[in-house]
């Protein structure tokens, strides 16, 4: 399919020359089927292809022409099913050694719909010529973006990434092929940066700088092997402002954290590979936003996601685990929404929430971690709903100094310690949530703990459903503690008056 941009393109004059040479070779001139994307003047102009010898060859091949429309058309079944047929047909003429029977090009759309405007729709000789309507839009050029290459090899329009953004002009696209390129890029305008081969073959490697530093109002990267590799206090990719897209990278630093999301930027990090960061993962601080999708987030220093100071990034379906302290902390009043991720194998909290932090967590898997799954502290907040938090060697759930969550409908289960740990002044509401299976207590209280407990499933634990000692108190209302070895309670002499205890069924 051919558009003015990208027939006018290195990439595409040099496929077709692949293919005229291959035809050559074969002696027969039937594997190429130009489809006009839209009005392509210089293959239209009989006077103007009589200058360009591509063009020509090109231009007199034309079995469709969709001048003047947009993509639409081209979704339709009918459409793909002809050119389907008509290439089986050049494969088996090719095993035949036969050629290729000629193509009948028509098209019928009513004038009401159209006006003048009409699609050409190949169809198989013999059979009747397939009418497909069409909704025009009237007459439209669309320009392919410039394609400026990147090649360390001299094969290209420039030798480094840093001389292609010198020379782009906004809504350019830039290629880099397949090399190892020590710089360090600011871009500051809209630009699309793309990695041309497998993952790992095209690195970006900066030392003493970020190996990006975003300043712009929008750009895509994708494809890419991005390092920082230390040589001060650098973040590998620093996203200031304004909306990347990060697609389909693996980024790593050996300085700060592998990127930074700060300053109101509101980026989208999608299928990435982030892992072995000097610090953490991805930090997001100073009002950053974002969203994170599919990412694979792992074995950085401090957090695989740190939110503070404002930030209040989304997460979604990504995999944050093997860190070597915490999966994701939101502390210092950072904020965030967690949806649908797992969250696993980490040195120390899956999730931490502190210092007037508020997350909210939904549906989430929290489980192996060498610490408490979630652990809420130092006036921490948050709402953690309908997520499963498991096996973790620590309690399912710490709340403590101050720390003031909601958790709703969770199964906080199979932990290798107790379900849920409230104590030093820590708080939380407690509501319909499954508690079972723990290697403790179901739920452990102390030292000023004082949660709200209501409709929820306590059982199949080891000890008690539920131990309140050394001043910790609560409320529990409406609680099936059934099914525990030790019973439903242990509160102690002093915690007797402290415990309002209602409708439980024990």
């Amino acid at each position: 399919m051919l558009t003015p941009g990208f027939f006018r393109s290195p990439p595409c004059r040099s496929e077709f020359e692949h293919f005229l040479n291959r035809e050559n070779q074969l002696g027969r001139r039937d594997l190429i089927l130009p489809v006009y994307y839209v009005n392509c003047p210089v293959l239209n102009d009989e006077a103007r292809r009589e200058s360009d010898l591509l063009a020509k060859t090109i231009g007199g091949r034309q079995y469709a022409d969709w001048r003047e429309l947009r993509f639409e058309p081209f979704t339709s079944p009918q459409v793909g099913k002809t050119i389907a047929r008509l290439a089986e047909q050049i494969v088996q003429s090719l095993e035949r050694d036969a050629p290729v029977k000629p193509v009948v090009v028509e098209a019928k759309v009513s004038e009401a719909e159209t006006g003048s405007n009409a699609a050409a729709i190949p169809s198989k000789s013999g059979e009747a010529a397939t009418e497909m309507p069409v909704t025009s839009r009237g007459p439209a050029e669309k320009t392919e973006p410039r394609t400026r290459v990147v090649d360390a090899l001299h094969r290209g329009d420039h030798l480094t990434l840093t001389d292609a953004l010198s020379a782009t002009e906004p809504g350019d696209r830039i290629l880099i092929r397949p090399g190892l390129y020590k710089e360090g890029v600011v871009i500051d305008k809209p630009v699309e940066i793309i990695g041309d081969g497998e993952l790992g073959e095209v690195v970006i490697e900066a030392n003493g700088k970020d190996a990006i530093l975003f300043q712009a109002n929008m750009a895509r990267i994708a494809n890419l092997t991005l390092r920082q590799t230390g040589g001060g206090n650098w973040f590998c990719i620093d996203i200031t402002q304004g909306r990347l897209d990060l697609e389909g990278c693996d980024i790593t630093s050996q300085s700060l954290a592998c990127v930074a999301i700060r300053d109101g930027a509101d980026p989208r990090l999608r299928r990435n590979r982030i892992h072995d960061g000097n610090q953490g993962g991805v930090y997001v601080y100073a009002n950053g936003q974002g969203t994170l999708e599919d990412n694979d987030i792992f074995a950085n220093a401090v957090a695989g996601v740190e939110i503070i100071s404002g930030g209040n990034p989304s997460l979604r379906h990504n995999r944050i685990h093997h860190g070597k302290q915490v999966g994701v902390m939101v502390g210092a009043d950072g904020h965030g929404t967690l949806e649908d991720n797992d969250i696993f194998a980490n040195t120390f909290a899956g999730v931490e929430i502190k210092e007037s932090g508020n997350a909210t967590l939904r549906r989430n898997r929290i489980h192996d971690g060498g610490g408490t799954g979630a652990f809420v502290h130092t006036n921490g907040q948050g709402i953690l709903e309908d997520n499963e938090i498991f096996a973790n060697a620590r309690a399912g759930v710490e709340i403590r100094g101050g720390g003031n969550p909601t958790l709703r409908r969770n199964r906080i289960r199979d932990g290798k310690s107790g379900g849920v740990f409230v104590h030093n002044d820590g708080q939380g509401t407690l509501e319909d949530n499954d508690i079972l299976a723990n290697a403790f207590a179901g739920m452990e209280i102390k030292e000023g703990g004082s949660p709200i407990v209501r409709r929820n499933r306590i059982s199949e634990h080891a000890y008690q459903a539920i131990w309140v000692y050394d001043g910790g108190r609560g409320v529990f209302e409406d609680n099936d503690l059934r099914g525990n070895t030790r019973g439903a309670w242990n509160i102690s002499t002093d915690c007797q008056d402290k415990v309002i205890r209602e409708r439980n069924k024990e």
